[in-house]
């Protein structure tokens, strides 16, 4: 994909960037799908916290420009990363579910970053979320924010026309859609049993509950 067609599809983006964040969090419902088949590896390597032996698997499906998303890992995800995976009780695993191009797009650039760096580039674009998504000029946006987490112009343009990666984005958003039936986000699998909306710590803690 050229670099003018990258930009041209970010920048038509704009304007349902900011209609789809006003949306409404849609009600949560349940249900439970092959954990075996959940958990087999997709386009992309699993982007994994915690201990392979935890008695319990979260697996989240968000998009970068979802702002219920982006509420949960501000409110939600420091308490499951403290009470679950650093105690051995959860592994959390993150996996892209991109709603639009910009969404994307920041999921390349977080897939570019050094291994090490992955988890605290995506939170720390989702806590900047509304200085790179909801803009009216969303390359430029993603561009001025993509320099603070080290990248160049240059860098900043071969990732986002790298297809392959983008492939495997959209894979990894199709396989959780037809599979799994994952149509909103953030989505959640709590050892294969499905949860969506965004869950408060307390939500969450009565979840994890039925399954540790």
């Amino acid at each position: 994909m050229s670099l003018n067609r990258r930009q041209l599809i970010l920048r038509s983006s704009a304007g349902l960037l900011v209609a789809g964040a006003m949306l409404p969090a849609l009600p949560a419902f349940a249900q439970t799908v092959d954990v075996e088949e959940l958990m087999q590896p997709g386009a992309l390597p699993d982007k994994v916290l915690g201990s392979e032996d935890a008695p319990l698997t979260i697996v989240e499906y968000a998009s970068m420009t979802c702002g219920h998303c982006a509420n949960f890992h501000k409110n939600t995800y420091p308490h499951i990363k403290k009470e679950y995976v650093e105690t051995g009780k959860a592994r959390f695993v993150f996996r892209e579910f991109p709603l639009d191009p910009v969404a994307s797009a920041a999921f390349m650039l977080a897939r570019s970053v050094p291994e090490e760096k992955y988890f605290d580039v995506i939170e720390f674009m989702f806590a900047e979320q509304r200085a790179w998504a909801f803009t009216q000029d969303p390359y430029n946006a993603l561009l001025n924010f993509a320099k603070q987490i080290g990248f160049t112009q240059e860098t900043f343009e071969k990732t986002l026309t790298d297809q392959a990666l983008l492939d495997g984005i959209n894979a990894t958003r199709d396989r959780a859609s037809s599979k799994f039936g994952v149509n909103s986000t953030p989505t959640f699998f709590f050892n294969g049993n499905k949860v969506s909306g965004a869950l408060t710590p307390e939500e969450f803690d009565r979840q994890a509950a039925k399954h540790l």
